[in-house]
């Protein structure tokens, strides 16, 4: 089966895989006045295939004017400096992740993770640095088609955000669930506090939307919400 450049999620919200068919994905949010919002900007080799996205949706990098940007790690990350000088859209983070993305080099991982350290001397975690002209903080209402919800979930990162897109009832979980083979959590490797990652990722099943969508994995059209409150129901107990 061909790998399809973009897949419509919602009215006006694609996925664009930019790494796989899901290993890695990217979001473009399209506005009344079609108007193009990015989510994220995939690894350093990503943007050829954010492009190939947007074109697949009748877009060009021209039509981008912001892109958001759920935390600072180099598979969300990597691209975005390419991406906003070919766009020209200015980049939004969270004010706690803004440190990091001017330096070009992820959070530091939890100490208490067995190779974090370890991965942190082995430079793993740099990508080109960017200036962020949006710092974000939760509970942000982006003008983005109808309104784009900033819901801090750190731990992952400082900084790391979900959002939700309320006209679609769409959510993008960011890295606080990823969805490759089943609900889960992100790996304890690239958190840099796995106990705040999974508190604050309880928050998800508090929220209201019909779709979750994850960088990730691929989206869950069905039953969305209950599945996630179930998954974090489950882990709570053990």
């Amino acid at each position: 089966m061909a790998r399809s450049p973009a897949i419509a999620l919602a009215p006006g919200v694609w996925r664009i895989p930019t790494a796989g068919r899901s290993m890695v994905n990217s979001y473009a949010l399209v506005g009344d006045d079609g108007a193009v919002t990015l989510v994220d900007c995939g690894v350093k080799r990503a943007p050829a295939r954010i492009v190939r996205g947007l074109a697949a949706i009748g877009k060009q990098p021209a039509d981008v004017t912001r892109i958001v940007l759920t935390h600072a790690h180099p598979d969300h990350v990597g691209g975005a400096a390419e991406v906003a000088r070919r766009t020209g859209a200015p980049l939004a983070l969270h004010a706690a992740d803004l440190p990091y993305a001017e330096a070009g080099e992820s959070p530091p991982g939890d100490p208490t993770v067995t190779g974090a350290r370890l991965f942190a001397r082995l430079s793993s975690g740099r990508f080109p640095a960017f200036e962020v002209a949006q710092p974000l903080a939760d509970g942000d209402l982006l003008d983005v088609g109808g309104g784009l919800r900033v819901v801090h979930t750190p731990g992952h990162s400082p900084g790391h955000v979900s959002l939700l897109h309320e006209p679609t009832r769409l959510l993008i979980t960011g890295d606080a669930l990823f969805n490759v083979a089943g609900i889960r959590w992100p790996v304890k490797l690239f958190c840099t506090d796995v106990q705040m990652t999974q508190q604050t990722a309880h928050v998800l099943g508090e929220l209201e939307y019909d779709l979750v969508a994850f960088t990730h994995g691929p989206e869950i059209r069905e039953q969305a919400r209950e599945r996630v409150r179930g998954f974090l129901t489950r882990m709570s107990r053990q």
